[in-house]
């Protein structure tokens, strides 16, 4: 009986400890010390490699296309020919003008030996000044026939010359929309190059304040599709406009080296740029809830108890926020199980990974 009564006062004593401890309202959550930390981002781009200078060419004047002398993938050397035209009507204008021309030139020699005998004439007290005068003012008539005959026929050859497609620069075709008995308009695109002077990788980047931060930074780049070592360039171009079908940024990163084209234009690539902008309270990504229209978390007083504390977000990162407001070093704050808790609930503190 004694000993019955012993172990019922000692119960009797422990509950108000273990209820100090815990209560059955009380729940375990995860809790982290908020710290102020660097802030560091790996930003990593995605997208494909080009040339840094494209052009599309097309014929001067319209036809229907005989030749197509090259394919999507060839080397192409500067003067090269390309592509050619049907030039049947301008070869026969051609010989017209050079027809044309012989004759302008036997007048233009038929009038300059007419005036020379005039002039010598007049010189020997025989001839008249009129007929010197009407001499010399019909070789000028036949010199000016002569230079328009001249340039009719440039004409004619550069009309034979545009039937024919050549390379404007040394160059590799990427794209080719025209074939053999196809009528093509004057000044359409039918070939598509990209001149061998230089690559550069271009990526579709979500539109992110960083990204203002990254120009002129160094990027590592990597290829996705073909084994290549790691090569390094320099973001060149951060577009100011949000394109809007994809809500993409172009970036463009142009390649420190000049690298051979062969085998890499077109490839997919990734790009790395490592970010040190600035420091902010760290805290994780679960401790993230909402307090009407503004951002808040869940803090734990001295008495174990919780509420929500309002905060303004710096940057989003991988696991993890960065508070620019609201937070200071040394709170405690609840990750896991955040989304259980209201306002003055007590917590058992369940110490969590710095994120």
């Amino acid at each position: 009986m004694l000993k019955h009564t012993v172990a019922a006062i000692y119960v009797a004593c422990a509950m108000p400890v273990l209820a100090q401890q815990a209560t059955p309202a009380d729940l375990r959550v995860g809790v982290v010390t908020a710290e102020t930390q660097p802030l560091s981002i790996d930003l990593q781009l995605s997208g494909q490699i080009e040339a840094i200078d494209t052009v599309e060419l097309g014929f001067r004047q319209g036809g229907r296309v005989t030749q197509v002398l090259v394919e999507e993938g060839n080397h192409v050397s500067v003067g090269q020919p390309l592509a050619r035209l049907d030039a049947v009507q301008q070869d026969q204008a051609l010989n017209v003008a050079e027809a044309g021309l012989g004759a302008a030139r036997a007048g233009a020699e038929q009038a300059r030996q007419a005036r020379d005998r005039a002039i010598a004439l007049l010189d020997r007290g025989v001839g008249t000044r009129a007929a010197a005068d009407q001499a010399e003012q019909a070789l000028s008539q036949a010199e000016g026939a002569l230079e328009r005959a001249e340039s009719a026929v440039d004409q004619a050859r550069r009309a034979v010359d545009d039937t024919v497609l050549r390379a404007p620069d040394d160059a590799v075709v990427t794209g080719k929309s025209l074939a053999p008995g196809q009528v093509v308009a004057p000044a359409q695109p039918v070939l598509t190059l990209a001149e061998t002077n230089g690559l550069e990788a271009v990526f579709n980047a979500p539109d992110d304040p960083v990204l203002r931060e990254i120009l002129g930074r160094k990027v590592r780049l990597t290829t996705l599709d073909i084994q290549r070592p790691d090569m390094t360039g320099t973001v060149t171009e951060v577009s100011p406009l949000v394109d809007p079908e994809s809500g993409t940024v172009t970036v463009r990163a142009q390649f420190d080296a000049l690298q051979p084209m062969a085998g890499l234009l077109g490839a997919s690539i990734r790009g790395h740029l490592r970010l040190a902008l600035d420091e902010g309270v760290v805290v994780p990504w679960n401790a993230l809830m909402r307090q009407g229209d503004e951002a808040a978390v869940w803090t734990v007083d001295s008495d174990r108890r919780v509420s929500l504390t309002p905060i303004r977000i710096a940057h989003f990162v991988d696991g993890a926020i960065y508070v620019a407001e609201g937070l200071s070093d040394g709170q405690q704050v609840v990750g896991e199980g955040s989304q259980l808790l209201y306002p003055g609930r007590r917590v058992i503190p369940v110490q969590e990974e710095q994120p």
